[in-house]
């Protein structure tokens, strides 16, 4: 491949290498160059163009990426279409990822244009998650390099292997002490389910009974008798030893114990056990908590059917500092800028949150879809801005307009900031630029969220957040299904001003066109990000409990 300024006069059929902002529009990078684009840059007065052209035997990086991903995929491995040089493997179905390192290595030291980044090893997953991106650096690779890649990818063991969840049935013990709140089990056990129900399982009828040896081991084997497929003990106290209450009721039911303690914090007090060939876990404190820790690994372990012995969990400990154990009084951090207090650290310029809810919601008249309540009396705005409100978007403005008085009434005066759009009737612009007017200085960019989407979670918001990088010139931020774009959108304040001069109905996406190479597609688990319900059927479609009631 040939690089470097080429005279229009000589730039036919090369591929464009930076885009081109001119007065008719943009030229994005990656183009073939032909008559209408090159005409374009002469009109705008360009003599040369920085571009590549391909020699005989090059192939073009989307083939070259396409080409590469198929001896990779693997069972529940799926490429994705290729665009911009890029294959992504994405995951079919929920479990845990094993990498063979060696073999990505390999691949990684044939040439500088070809690359593959992965997960770490043991990486859980769920379906249409991103498990390893092949990318292609150049417009083109020689064929005889591409060749030796696909060889080396096809011999030997597989790059990857999806291992996914089972559906276990499982049998959960709790106990409890005089005086402990009631509060406390009925969370272990919800908390415990969650758990369980991520990893596909079901959680057969907890047995809830008394911190001892006996009761613990007979709950167990009620259990097992059940049919579950593994047995897990949630103590009224922490477990400290292998002869604890706990471990005893495992061996005192029949059963044995296989190792306790893990290099994994929150975690450590873990017990390994075993009734028959039934795994039996005594869990620790932070059981009770839904934030990541070393229950997880294991629990990814036994549900997708990896080995899980003591070596193995010893072997956890890399990538084992998760977070502050919460028990602790005072923990690190809290502990040294007490005793060592300094200037408070600079944080990153904050991201606002627009959320469009000034619309005449004229599809489903007479009715204001924003005001229509679910099961639990809810109001689907209200819903929205909780949504919003759970992820790091700050601050977040409402922007209202039809019906203005009655949606600021079912926010409730929640921590949001409500700006009226006097000219909302004149359409979507009119409340985009509304929003837009308002957002502090201070604010880098702004997350535009709509109304009637209440199916977006907070997570989800954060991952758009998480994606935005000026360094990367990832301005632009936009979700994807399946390949399909969908809201909310994230921009960088330099789209401000364009953003400003909109008009009519035409949204902000409008602008994209003009400004692709600054875009960043963020692929979703779900269709949540392409489902709005601005009409009495979409509201069918809502999950039950999100439904308003019966007439």
């Amino acid at each position: 491949m040939k690089f470097g300024p080429l005279a229009l006069a000589e730039a036919a059929g090369a591929i464009l290498a930076h885009s081109q902002h001119l007065p008719g529009g943009t030229l994005r990078k990656g183009m073939v160059l032909e008559a209408e684009a090159l005409a374009a840059l002469a009109a705008a007065g360009r003599s040369q163009v920085i571009a590549a052209r391909l020699e005989p035997g090059d192939v073009p990086e989307d083939q070259a990426a396409a080409r590469l991903a198929a001896p990779l995929a693997a069972p529940l491995l799926a490429p994705s279409r290729a665009a911009t040089g890029r294959v992504n493997l994405l995951a079919e179905a929920p479990g845990v990822i094993t990498v063979n390192a060696a073999k990505i290595h390999q691949l990684n030291a044939v040439d500088e244009a070809l690359t593959i980044g992965t997960l770490p090893e043991h990486a859980v997953v769920a379906a249409r998650d991103i498990v390893a991106t092949i990318k292609v650096i150049p417009f083109a690779v020689p064929g005889m390099v591409l060749s030796v890649a696909e060889a080396l990818a096809r011999q030997g063991a597989p790059a990857f292997a999806l291992h996914p969840f089972r559906p276990l049935s499982v049998g959960l013990v709790v106990t409890t002490l005089p005086g402990m709140k009631e509060s406390i089990v009925t969370k272990s056990i919800e908390v415990t389910t969650a758990r369980v129900q991520a990893m596909t399982g079901a959680v057969l009828p907890a047995v809830v009974t008394s911190h001892e040896e006996g009761a613990i081991a007979a709950g167990l084997n009620r259990l097992a008798a059940q049919g579950a497929a593994l047995l897990l003990v949630i103590g009224a106290s922490a477990v400290v030893d292998r002869r604890d209450v706990g471990p005893a009721g495992i061996v005192a039911a029949g059963g044995e114990i296989l190792h306790f303690g893990m290099p994994v914090d929150p975690g450590n007090l873990i017990c390994l056990g075993r009734l028959g060939t039934v795994p039996a876990l005594v869990l620790p404190g932070c059981a009770r908590s839904p934030k990541l820790n070393g229950i997880d690994f294991v629990l990814a372990r036994i549900f997708s059917g990896l080995p899980l012995s003591p070596a193995t969990i010893m072997r956890m400990g890399v990538g084992g500092l998760l977070a502050e154990i919460e028990q602790r009084p005072m923990p690190r951090a809290k502990a040294q800028a007490a005793a060592n207090p300094g200037p408070a650290p600079v944080s990153a310029a904050p991201i606002a949150a627009i959320v469009l809810a000034a619309g005449r919601s004229r599809r489903m008249a007479p009715h204001n879809k924003l005001l229509v309540t679910d099961r639990a009396g809810k109001p689907m705005i209200a819903r929205v801005i909780d949504n919003v409100l759970s992820s790091k978007a700050r601050p977040v403005l409402v922007v209202t307009g039809h019906m203005h008085e009655a949606v600021e009434e079912a926010l409730n005066r929640r921590p949001v900031h409500l700006i009226h759009a006097d000219d909302f009737a004149d359409g979507l612009a009119a409340s985009l630029k509304a929003g837009i007017a308002a957002v502090p200085e201070e604010c880098a960019a702004a997350l535009v969220c709509l109304g009637d989407m209440p199916l977006v979670t907070g997570r989800m918001l954060d991952r758009l957040l998480d994606a935005y990088s000026p360094a990367l010139n990832r301005r632009i931020i936009l979700p994807t299904f399946r390949g399909k774009q969908g809201n909310p959108m994230l921009w960088d304040r330099q789209f401000f001003a364009e953003i400003m001069a909109l008009s009519g109905d035409s949204g902000a996406r409008a602008l994209v066109a003009r400004h692709a190479d600054c875009l960043f597609e963020v692929e979703m688990a779900d269709d949540a990000v392409l489902r709005d319900f601005d009409t009495a059927e979409a509201l069918d479609t809502l999950p039950p409990r999100l439904r308003p009631p019966p007439a």
